[in-house]
């Protein structure tokens, strides 16, 4: 399935719209990983452990997006948009929602 945050596919018109799909992911953080960003934080540098938590949050995101997608007929998405989020009573959960088109190409 080819995935675009463009609206178009340069040399594949659209052939028919299927409507919008989402994915959304909400994954906490745990104690460990808040302590080494917090020292990370405190001392600069970057947060590898939360790093690895947003991108399997957003491939989940994304895989989920394909799969309502596919499940239309689509084998495309356009125009995806996607937005990161802190939820949750501390903000200890992190949420990953992705939209886009899905489209016959």
């Amino acid at each position: 399935m080819i995935l675009s945050t463009t609206p178009t596919i340069e040399g594949r018109p659209v052939l028919e719209y299927k409507g919008i799909v989402t994915g959304e992911t909400i994954i906490g953080a745990n104690v460990w990983k808040d302590f080494t960003a917090g020292l990370r934080d405190f001392f600069g540098g970057r947060s590898g452990n939360y790093e690895k938590v947003l991108q399997q949050a957003k491939e989940t995101s994304l895989k989920e997006m394909q799969q309502r997608a596919s499940e239309l007929g689509a084998n495309a998405i356009v125009g995806i948009d996607i937005d990161y989020e802190t939820v949750g009573g501390s903000n200890s959960m992190l949420m990953v929602a992705t939209s886009g088109t899905a489209v016959v190409i």
